[in-house]
């Protein structure tokens, strides 16, 4: 993928027709959007909605949702799974928020426009990402191409502006080189105030944000390369809407070294090593940035990642071979305290997990159309938490419940002892392609083994009622998501079509759950989810399109025979786009069912203890969106966002530190512009 921050597309149904191409618009660089393997799609950051942060951005592909939290830490979710179901790397490293209550999930430390290109995979399709991910796999990635021998230096600058909430960005990307090697520095800078709903209500959701990333390459022949690039992300004064807390800051910083050889001579066709350092500081209270209530907490928090993998592919008799190795080691620790430093809770109580993990994938040809792809997985898991018999009273005896130890043993009958486990994955896919290269049809199996995390595992927090805990369990087995897929990739000449099905049958589900004693705790269940993707493009004429796209996840709880909560109901989309020469226009409709399968009970019996705010009402807004090319240098886009300004909220809802739920509208009428100038 080449160095090319070119335009900013004015509406993600363009990246979903594949008669829109950005090929165009700054020779000589080539941008398209492709799908490198069944289920996945790979777009340009510029094609997503603009002045939005990234999972926001990416609700509105098919098959997406997210939990709105205000303007900043939308928590994505795909196929029904979200959080550490879904695998989230940030040009190769794994950012793991600082935040229990996930206020700040990974996506959060990623704005868009500082990466070249983002990659959604749906489901199982690759071993390739680490351990986990049954839900998919969100990659986004930061690709510099080699510089000429008298190529001059590019640079990229673009601005842009939303006007509910007066929300602006902006982002400068500089670059030069020679065939030897080259520097490159991204600096971004974003601010949001409150936004208003449709119904002209205030929404707490204004923050600030900076980031700076420095990258140097070495380039000693065309297709190798070593790289090593650091990167600072900062977030300010963070607003959250409900009864909880809010975020002061929020920093991440990262520090990478790849290297990366995709011609080597023998066997091994390619060769990938990289290795990652990322370091996480949260704060959150509930006096800093609001009116003090009687109770004055913070909860100050760190997580740390240290992780690499390699990567190599060969060739054999029997086909293609990737293989790998990756490791990752997350330290996370937590504490709620008092305005005066009381300790209140241990949060995390110094919780480590580290994962290791080898896998194996063959692309076998059976014939000129049908291959057959099998791969194994294996990942040995070892937690612990070393500070699990600390109290929070330091005079208190070593039996108090606040010990998290024995929070632990109260509600589970186990105490936070290491924990080490051995799991084995893998997938089978069969891949046929269609005559007349119309496209193909697969069908697969796929064995996927997610470990619990640290706040389901170790977490021991007091609430603001004091007999009321969230405790997490350290006897909680892994999760095993047994799925079967189908589905067909089409194209014909005016026609395209995406479609796929899928059935999890997931062992030993990780469910978040208030027991009789309106205590949250978590536990283990059997679950089933089902659904599908469905895409389709028509070209109407060489300027008109149209995009049809819709998404299902039916999800249910088989031990209780009870809907899994936070689970999006039935989302579809219909555009209409206009294109000709250096003008491109288009309008949107983006619609949601009412979502009536939902949890307003929970084991607790009681009404509005379930993890689902309420039956949310369906709802359908349009947007309108255009962009001109001025040169070839420099490009206006414009738009409007729910243009009639509807009042609604998606399904997916907040959930504060103390387990309130707090269903979140999303903004109202929004016009926007962006401007982008490529040198």
């Amino acid at each position: 993928m080449k160095f090319r921050h070119t335009l900013v597309a004015a509406g993600v149904l363009c990246t979903l027709s594949p008669y829109t191409t950005a090929a165009d618009r700054l020779a000589p660089v080539e941008v398209t959007a492709t799908s490198p393997q069944p289920g996945s799609t790979t777009l340009l950051p510029f094609e997503l909605p603009p002045a939005k942060t990234s999972a926001d951005a990416l609700r509105a592909l098919p098959g997406i949702s997210g939990s709105r939290k205000g303007g900043h830490g939308t928590d994505p979710s795909i196929r029904g799974l979200s959080e550490t179901r879904l695998n989230v790397l940030l040009d190769g490293a794994y950012v793991h928020g600082g935040c229990p209550s996930r206020m700040d999930p990974p996506t959060s430390y990623a704005p868009l426009s500082t990466y070249d290109e983002v990659t959604i995979i749906r489901g199982v399709q690759t071993l390739e990402y680490g351990a986990g991910g049954p839900g998919g796999t969100i990659l986004l990635e930061r690709s510099t191409e080699p510089f000429g021998p008298d190529e001059p230096a590019r640079a990229l600058l673009e601005g842009g502006y939303r006007s509910n909430g007066t929300a602006w960005d902006a982002t400068a990307d500089v670059a030069d080189g020679n065939p030897n090697g080259y520097l490159r520095a991204i600096g971004h800078l974003s601010q949001a105030h409150n936004y208003e709903d449709g119904s002209g209500n205030k929404v707490r959701s204004s923050y600030r944000a900076r980031a700076g990333t420095f990258i140097a390459g070495w380039t000693p022949r065309e297709n190798e390369r070593l790289e090593l690039s650091v990167e600072r992300q900062e977030t300010k004064d963070i607003l959250f809407p409900g009864l909880g807390m809010d975020a002061p800051y929020a920093n991440d910083t990262s520090v990478r070294l790849k290297y990366r050889n995709t011609d080597r001579p023998g066997p091994f066709a390619s060769l990938k090593a990289e290795i990652y350092r990322t370091e996480v500081d949260h704060l959150m209270d509930n006096y800093t940035l609001r009116t003090p209530g009687p109770m004055q907490l913070a909860a100050p928090s760190t997580s740390n990642t240290t992780g690499g993998r390699v990567t190599a592919e060969l060739t054999s008799s029997l086909g293609p071979w990737k293989m790998g190795l990756d490791t990752q080691h997350n330290a996370r620790d937590a504490r709620r305290q008092t305005r005066t430093g009381t300790l209140q809770s241990i949060l995390w109580p110094d919780a480590r997990i580290w994962q290791a993990g080898l896998f194996a994938e063959l692309t076998h040809p059976l014939g000129n159309k049908d291959r057959l792809i099998a791969g194994l997985r294996f990942d040995h898991v070892k937690a612990e938490a070393d500070r699990q018999k600390v109290n929070t009273d330091p005079a208190a005896a070593a039996t108090s419940n606040d010990v998290p130890a024995n929070l632990y043993a109260n509600l589970y009958g186990t105490t936070a002892s290491d924990r080490n486990e051995n799991n084995l994955g893998g997938l089978v896919r069969f891949e046929h392609d269609l005559p007349a290269n119309r496209g193909m049809v697969y069908a697969g199996l796929s064995r996927t083994v997610r470990t619990a995390d640290a706040t389901e595992r170790y977490i021991a927090a007091w609430m603001m009622d004091p007999t009321k805990v969230r405790v997490g369990n350290p006897a909680l087995s892994p999760e095993k998501h047994h799925q079967a897929e189908a589905g067909i990739a089409w194209k014909a000449k005016n026609w395209r079509a995406d479609a796929s099905v899928f059935l999890n049958k997931v062992s030993d589900y990780i469910l978040r759950d208030r027991n009789t004693s309106r205590n949250e705790i978590y536990r283990n269940v059997d679950a089933t989810l089902y659904g599908g993707e469905f895409n389709l493009v028509r070209q109407w004429s060489p300027n008109w399109s149209s995009t049809l796209g819709a998404a299902y996840v039916h999800a249910q709880n088989d031990t209780d025979g009870r809907p899994i909560a936070q689970t999006p109901p039935l989302e579809g989309s219909l555009s209409l786009d206009y294109r000709q020469d250096r003008l491109e226009a288009g309008a949107r409709l983006r619609a949601a069912a009412t979502q009536t399968r939902v949890d307003l009970y929970s084991s607790s019996g009681v009404l509005g203890d379930g993890r689902d705010a309420r039956k949310t009402p369906g709802w359908a807004v349009a947007d309108l969106y255009g962009r001109y090319r001025v040169n070839d240098s420099l490009e206006l886009a414009a738009g409007i966002d729910n243009l009639l300004n509807h009042s609604y909220a998606e399904h997916l809802n907040l959930e504060d530190g103390d387990g309130n739920t707090v269903q979140v509208n999303e903004p109202g009428r929004s016009f926007w512009l962006k401007l982008s100038a490529a040198f």
